[in-house]
């Protein structure tokens, strides 16, 4: 029986898996390590509520190194159930049974980031250095909670030696290369900078291992083709499931202004912001392939069942919730499929000076599924991609997409707030004019910009670069408007 479970798992069958485990347990509970992988397959599955309850028994049943197990649990009710008590009761827990226990530390640190607490998160950084001084992911985070003001920072240098370090993965060292970038680029070294970028973008492509092209720009042209050519026009009446409003849809490029936006709507005393929910985006990969082909022949009883699945998914994870916010950026691909699932969804569509939005996505550590961002070229194909795909929904749904333009946003913060609180159909609150005061946690890498009062240093930034981003300005030049929006 347990070869059977075993083998299971190793072909990624996790139902066959689950059912195997279940059945050995059944006769013989008493085995932790049996507990333990039904557990992860539980989770796998996305039975996070079951793979508490299995881990729960491992650690009843003596499970060894139960401290891993500890951490387990606090990532399912961190990143799954949205539940950052129980992860830190959890984390505090596995510190208990094993204080020098890294992993623990740096996931704690980087709940305390999520949190904004930044002394606490330094604290912990500095603690798993202590612990681990080539532990090279947290000198790079421990550099991000830092604002640097001068090239002899002893943070700079310490950034600088580990990027001079020979034995280092190349996940590491990309990790490295990003924080010394952003170090030297706010000490206005910018060439010195760019160079650092640029190492860190290749090393990052060297740790993905595949061997052929990270971003296909013919491809990704062919999915857009089909995207418009499938959702061509309006879609059809409600399905009969949509028992209540869905979330506001909050997309557009990543690094245009998205986690700012959600945080300013999360002041409003009626607005929950979810985050970057990856709900849509899973539904396309497990219920929808081959998208957007598959939509051709979709029964509509189908989207309803999906539609009626997605309301259910965001009430459990924010019960009681009035307005939700779904930040998930890569959203606006699927604006055809969320508004056959839910014809009144509204759209927040973000947008910033191209020049500037590429160059942020170049300078940030993303996963290797958005391979586009590792070569500023393809950062600029994608954009050109993403706004011919804009041009088409907005034919077709103009008056519930609102474009929320962030360089004119920070000219005028009132006006553009007013226009984004009345678009999401909410009263006036003079709060979300001090949205630096949310409490709300932030998961992306906005996490301390946003943190602070409305700024415009970071428009215009690109000219900062200008020699560098010489070829991506002439490619996007038809692009490119610098005046101010309307």
């Amino acid at each position: 029986m347990l070869r059977a479970a075993v083998g299971f798992q190793r072909s990624g069958d996790a139902a066959q898996s689950i059912a195997a485990y279940q059945r050995l347990l059944a006769r013989w509970p008493a085995y932790p390590d049996d507990w333990y992988n039904l557990a992860y397959q539980l989770r796998q599955a996305g039975r996070f509520q079951d793979a508490l309850a299995a881990y729960q028994q491992a650690l009843e049943r003596g499970v060894s190194r139960p401290e891993e197990v500890r951490m387990n649990r606090s990532v399912i009710f961190c990143d799954n159930l949205r539940d950052d008590a129980a992860a830190e009761r959890e984390l505090r827990e596995a510190l208990a049974l094993r204080p020098d226990f890294v992993p623990a530390l740096f996931n704690l640190a980087n709940l305390e980031e999520a949190r904004g607490n930044r002394s606490e998160a330094r604290a912990l950084y500095e603690q798993v250095l202590a612990l681990d001084p080539h532990h090279f992911e947290a000198l790079a985070r421990r550099a991000n909670t830092q604002t640097f003001w001068k090239p002899d920072d002893p943070l700079l240098a310490r950034l600088r030696q580990a990027a001079a370090a020979p034995n280092m993965s190349t996940t590491e060292r990309a990790s490295i290369g990003f924080a010394l970038g952003s170090a030297l680029d706010a000490i206005g070294a910018y060439d010195r900078a760019f160079a650092a970028y640029t190492m860190a973008n290749a090393q990052s492509r060297l740790s993905s291992g595949s061997r052929e092209p990270l971003y296909d720009r013919q491809q990704h042209e062919r999915f857009v083709d089909e995207l418009i050519e499938v959702f061509g026009r309006k879609a059809a009446a409600p399905p009969a499931s949509e028992a209540s409003n869905p979330p506001i849809f909050i997309c557009g490029m990543f690094r245009s202004g998205s986690t700012l936006t959600e945080r300013i709507l999360a002041s409003h005393p009626r607005v929950t912001p979810a985050g970057e929910l990856g709900l849509v985006p899973a539904m396309v990969r497990a219920d929808l392939a081959p998208f957007p082909a598959s939509l051709k022949t979709a029964p509509p009883a189908r989207l309803a069942e999906l539609a009626a699945r997605y309301l259910r998914q965001v009430a459990a994870l924010f019960p009681g919730a009035d307005v939700i916010t779904d930040k998930r950026p890569d959203n606006f691909l699927y604006i055809g499929l969320i508004k056959t699932l839910f014809p009144t969804a509204k759209f927040i569509h973000t947008t910033r000076q191209p020049l500037d939005n590429c160059l942020s996505i170049y300078f940030l550590h993303l996963d290797h599924g958005m391979g586009y961002a590792l070569d500023l070229m393809d950062t600029g194909h994608y954009y050109r991609q993403y706004r011919r795909l804009m041009d088409h929904w907005k034919t077709l749904y103009a008056a519930d997409i609102l474009d929320f333009d962030y360089d004119a946003h920070v000219r005028e913060p009132r006006r553009w707030t007013e226009k984004l609180v009345d678009f999401c159909g909410l009263d006036w609150d003079e709060a979300c004019m001090s949205f630096q005061d949310t409490n709300a946690e932030v998961r992306t890498a906005s996490a301390w910009q946003v943190r602070e009062p409305l700024y415009n240093r970071a428009s215009g930034r690109w000219r900062n670069y200008e020699a560098q981003l010489a070829p991506l300005k002439n490619y996007l030049a038809d692009l490119i408007d610098d005046g101010p929006k309307a």
